[in-house]
């Protein structure tokens, strides 16, 4: 059973090069790739994917730019095996990914997403340990050894006090993700917007302890430019609110007061705050207090 790799490209050539390259030096040959190029002004990946002979490797590239959202929809369409991932552009895979997912998948057949160990890389590929990456793996994720499921309101109550999983290095079953959509409205927050409705629909989720993926931190991101001027943050208070009504509708009263709570967001744009006066942004200065001390 291969493992569906599915690359929605947007971005840095050199990047997209280097995760491609990471997904044909796989230990395991059982893994089918697709890049959906989301027309990109240059032509440099589609000659680059073009080189390729490899009939597990195919490049399709949209007529018009029809953003992120889109096209992880089009990539969930795609799928054709039992399990996929959608992988960032500028995110590499270590060699024993699909072996490690496949393994788990194999073990755990009833987990619906599988969360692999994480390793955090910076723009130049340099292992990096930042205070977020820190927060998320030893504060906030669930504790314990081996691999694990967890599921219902405890890990809908733990991911509301804060987003500890790394969206790219998830793998999903295909039939489960099917369930549910990608939010409109929500661009930043997507990723975690869906996992959540998968989670309130029942689904469980795999602790996979074992490190095989790369996840790239970098200041040019679409999410870290935002943080700067704090929009991304009311985007966040309504996905949150949303959440907070879903739980609610579930009786699971812990869920819906993490949601409202949003502790962990609430800190986040107060790290922030400094940073913003020192830069005498108001509009930005007085986002993040809202978010810091507002409903």
């Amino acid at each position: 059973m291969p493992l569906d790799i599915f690359i929605p490209y947007w971005g840095d050539p050199e990047y997209m090069k280097e995760t491609v390259k990471s997904v044909l030096s796989q230990d395991s040959d059982d893994w089918l790739l697709t890049v959906v190029d989301d027309a990109y002004p240059t032509m440099e990946i589609h000659d680059f994917m073009m080189a390729i002979k490899d009939d597990r490797v195919r490049y399709v590239r949209k007529d018009h730019n029809a953003g992120i959202t889109e096209n992880y929809r089009t990539c969930v369409s795609m799928a054709t095996e039992d399990v996929l991932v959608i992988l960032g552009c500028d995110d590499v895979l270590l060699p024993n990914y699909v072996s490690t997912i496949l393994q788990a998948h194999a073990q755990y057949p009833e987990a619906a997403l599988i969360q692999p160990g994480v390793q955090v890389i910076d723009e130049d590929g340099r292992d990096v340990t930042t205070l977020v990456d820190t927060v998320k793996q030893r504060v906030i994720k669930p504790g314990g050894d081996g691999r694990r499921l967890i599921s219902g309101e405890a890990i809908a109550s733990n991911l509301m006090h804060g987003d500890w999983l790394y969206w790219p290095s998830l793998a999903f079953r295909t039939d489960n993700i099917r369930k549910v959509q990608f939010r409109d409205g929500f661009p930043i927050i997507q990723d975690l917007a869906l996992i959540m409705d998968m989670v309130y629909n029942g689904d469980q989720l795999l602790i996979e302890p074992t490190v095989c993926f790369k996840y790239r931190r970098h200041s040019n991101s679409a999410s870290s430019t935002k943080l700067v001027d704090g929009s991304r943050f009311a985007g966040e208070r309504e996905y949150f609110a949303v959440a907070a009504g879903q739980a609610r509708e579930l009786g699971w009263n812990k869920a819906a007061r993490a949601a409202q709570l949003r502790l962990t967001s609430r800190a986040h744009a107060a790290s922030l705050l400094p940073k913003a006066v020192l830069g005498k942004n108001a509009a930005a200065v007085k986002a993040l207090v809202r978010h810091t001390f507002g409903k």
